[in-house]
């Protein structure tokens, strides 16, 4: 039968889909809308990575073994010449890398700079990318020459200088200078390479190696051989994903939240499918009830609902994946990959097509179109033709069930409660989606109690939309379940924002007490070659205007070689009660004992709590030391630690310092104290200086711009639920204008009909505001409070900015009447004699 109806079937469809345009076009919209979001942001992460990974793999090469430090300091390099004996070693090639800085000339801005020493004879075997490609004309041994290094594309574009020029690099006695003498063919972040004994002894590096890239003999077992040896504290054996491991972990969590967030606008273009077909299906009753006398089965009706959706997901997915692509290209070469994260340095990707990522985002597309008409084709299969054709079609029940969306309700609870998969909140993003499903699921319940009570009795025109408001309650379910979606969704993503914000804002007032700031330049990792001798201190605290001087000491350490290194603090912590943020209560640590601090994302990453012993590789080796106390950190999401100054140099740190904080009197000229202090250091060793106010500024000018990308997505969010606004109300008030039109004999005016269109939608979206307003605080205490410290291991106060709320749920509002509006204005512009005539 089904076949014998098909083309019966295709013609209404099609005079369906030509008589209203508009209705398909929304649906399209809002399903290639959230598939390219979603497309684009998977095709620029996985551009960002798959470059950034190459250009780790080429300068790692690909050795059998690799024997890495396991501290920034390195190994013996007495180890080379055991492997060098070694029967079942055909290669040993040992290297040497150093974070510095550089610059092109004397005065010119110092830019972060790898420098790598390597075995000319024997890195070619193992890690072919390293090993230089001197200028045409250069003598035979150019690799070996002191004065001469090669650099990668990256650092020539970095330095602006090509090969023939000099540049400036920071090394252990200060600027050293040297000439590009041609290239190395590695990507990624800007690198130098030069002699191996050139590195060691110039960058403090003497005696030492930073690991030993092995190629065994051909037929030993690599197993074996590694069971067989047995290796020193300072010596692990690095697996051969550990660099990419790493690499991928740095950004994951990112990653995953952007990835969610791009797909808000195809989860709520889920609901706008089911708004549109709902009202589609209830307009095309006569016409699914004629079909169905014809001989067309209950099934075949939801089938063809089922139909029409997947084919109008298939075509968004489709223009989606096309406008992604292009999405993708334009932000790959504006926002270099990281898209405001930072995660990728130096990094350029060129633009990746991933078929298995186009595969996916059409399917979840085609998917989302087809489950938001789950409900509408199954009203369509559950129709009674005979009835329907006599005109006497069920409204819907007359109460409301609760028991659905209490029970999605209840599982969000439960899902919220979870704890991470694989360090992700993946159970926490199913608490959202069941919270927005639940929350529409009880729209229409939620209706039926807040317009449970008529206003204005004695006013004719508002009683009769009031009424009719409340009446059909199942049909605002399907007019306002985007506005509630995407509703909930934005006032999430706002107070998840001004929360954070906030946090940011009064940890800053914590964390910045000084007046003046001053930082050797560079990032992080070039601190062991950027530091400034102990006598700076004594030095500074002399100059006129300067109080009191507190010195850091700060550099990276690696404890999990699969994870991002963390920061090792060193500074005077006499009152930390007062100098921290701190966390819980501190515990006492025996006098015989060293005590650390450890920050919030550290203390959930690795699981330590106060009173924990844990090993750390300080200077003199690893060494247990108990965790003091746990402290806020909001600027180094993979952790940091804090040691007091004297016990750092217990353990055999020495007293250079990479951070100053500065007290001035109330008649310093700041301008003047920094004039002094860089005067002071020199041009060896240029500083980075900011007052409390421009570091306060700068850091909330970051923070900005690191969630760019999520107010963008609440704008988008928004724009598609008014789309399913203008598209429900729009098709409710095509399907009335007969009544308009009997309206129009009783002698109701234009005006009035458009006050009773407007007094409707008022209600309806003023109930959907409502529910959408509860919603997203319910969802953002899920990403504040669970979300947040899963992914980013951060923990902060809820913060509800109210005023920015009531102007998002008034703009959705006005948006809203005014779409009712300009659709009933269409509507009944037509003679009402037509419109009651209609069909007879």
């Amino acid at each position: 039968m089904l076949r014998r109806l098909l083309p019966l079937i295709r013609g209404l469809s099609w005079a369906e889909w030509r008589q209203h345009p508009w209705r398909h076009g929304a649906v399209l919209l809002s399903v290639a809308l959230g598939v390219a979001l979603g497309f684009s942001v998977q095709l620029i992460n996985t551009s960002a990575l798959s470059e950034f990974s190459a250009a780790v793999r080429a300068a790692n090469g690909d050795p059998d073994l690799t024997l890495v430090a396991t501290g920034r300091e390195g190994f013996p390099d007495m180890q080379i010449e055991a492997l060098a004996l070694d029967e079942g070693v055909a290669v040993a090639s040992p290297v040497v890398e150093i974070d510095t800085t550089a610059r092109r000339a004397s005065g010119a801005a110092v830019q972060t700079l790898r420098v790598i020493g390597i075995d000319a004879l024997r890195v070619a075997s193992v890690a072919p990318a390293l090993m230089p490609r001197p200028e045409s004309g250069s003598k035979p041994l150019a690799v070996l020459d002191p004065e001469l290094v090669f650099a990668n594309p990256a650092a020539m574009q970095r330095l602006q200088v090509t090969v023939g020029d000099s540049i400036e690099i920071r090394a252990a006695l200060g600027w050293r200078r040297a000439r590009i003498a041609g290239s190395v063919p590695v990507g990624g972040a800007p690198l130098v390479v030069l002699d191996i004994a050139v590195a060691q002894a110039q960058f403090g590096f003497a005696g030492r190696l930073s690991r030993i890239d092995i190629r065994l003999t051909p037929g030993v077992s690599r197993a074996e051989w590694q069971r067989s040896h047995a290796w020193p504290a300072t010596v692990r054996v690095a697996a051969d994903d550990d660099a990419q491991q790493r690499v991928s972990n740095l950004s994951r969590a990112y990653r995953v939240n952007l990835s969610v967030l791009a797909l808000v606008a195809l989860l709520v273009g889920g609901f706008l499918v089911y708004s549109v077909l709902a009202l589609s299906v209830s307009q095309r009753t006569p016409t699914f009830a004629l079909l169905g006398v014809l001989g067309l089965t209950p099934l075949d009706r939801r089938l063809l609902v089922l139909g029409e959706a997947a084919l109008m997901g298939a075509l968004g997915s489709a223009i989606g994946l096309g406008a992604g692509a292009a999405l993708a290209a334009v932000a790959l070469r504006v926002l270099g990959g990281d898209l405001g994260g930072g995660y990728f340095p130096g990094v350029a990707p060129q633009l990746q097509w991933s078929t298995s990522a186009a595969a996916l985002y059409a399917v979840l597309g085609t998917a989302a179109a087809v489950v938001g008409a789950w409900w509408p084709a199954r009203a369509a299969e559950q129709l009674a033709p005979a009835q329907a054709l006599k005109g006497l079609s069920s409204q819907g029940p007359p109460h409301s069930r609760l028991v659905p969306g209490l029970v999605l309700l209840a599982g969000a609870v439960m899902l919220a409660l979870l704890p991470p998969i694989s360090g992700l909140p993946l159970a926490a993003y199913l608490s959202v989606a069941a919270l927005l499903a639940g929350g529409v699921a009880l729209v229409p319940f939620a209706v039926q109690m807040l317009l449970a009570r008529g206003l204005f009795q004695r006013k004719p025109m508002v009683l009769l939309a009031w009424q009719r408001a409340r009446h059909q309650r199942h049909t605002a379910s399907a007019a306002v379940a985007g506005v509630v979606a995407s509703l909930a969704l934005s006032v999430a993503l706002t107070v998840m924002v001004a929360s954070f914000r906030g946090a940011v804002s009064v940890w800053l007032d914590t964390v910045l007490p000084a007046d003046l700031y001053l930082r050797t330049a560079g990032s992080a990792a070039t601190n062991e070659q950027t530091a400034l001798p102990a006598s700076f201190v004594g030095q500074a605290a002399e100059l006129p205007g300067v109080i009191r001087v507190r010195a850091s000491r700060v550099r990276m350490i690696t404890l999990d070689p699969s994870r991002p290194p963390l920061a090792l603090i060193a500074r005077t912590l006499d009152d930390a009660a007062l100098s921290l943020p701190l966390l819980g209560e501190l515990h006492k640590v025996p006098a015989d004992e060293t005590g650390v601090f450890v920050s919030e994302p550290a203390a959930l990453l690795y699981g330590w709590k106060p009173g924990d012993r844990i090993t750390l590789p300080l200077p003199d080796g690893d060494r247990f030391v108990v965790v003091r106390g746990i402290w806020r950190d909001y600027a180094r999401q993979f952790g940091a630690v804090a040691i007091d100054a004297a016990a750092w140099r217990r353990h055999g740190g020495d007293a250079r310092l990479n951070e100053l904080a500065l007290w001035l009197s109330p008649q310093a000229d700041l301008a003047a104290v920094v004039e002094r202090l860089q005067a002071l250091a020199g041009t060896d060793a240029p500083l980075e200086a900011a007052s409390t106010a421009e570091l306060r500024t700068l850091s909330l000018a970051i923070f900005d711009r690191s969630f760019a990308v999520t107010r963008y997505l609440q704008v988008v969010a928004i724009v598609v639920g008014l789309i399913g606004v203008a598209a429900s109300l729009s098709a409710q008030v095509l399907a009335r204008r007969k009544e308009f039109g009997l309206l129009t004999h009783l002698g109701v005016t234009r005006a009035q009909i458009l006050g009773i269109v407007a007094g409707e939608a008022a209600a309806w979206l003023a109930a959907g505001v409502v529910i959408g307003l509860a919603l997203g605080v319910a969802v953002s205490v899920v990403l504040v409070h669970v979300v947040n410290p899963q992914s980013f291991h951060w923990t902060m106060d809820l913060l509800i900015p109210w005023g920015p709320l009531a102007a998002l749920s008034g703009a959705v509002m006005v948006c809203g009447i005014a779409t009712a509006l300009l659709s009933a204005r269409g509507s009944i512009a037509r003679e009402a004699v037509l419109a009651v005539k209609e069909d007879w």
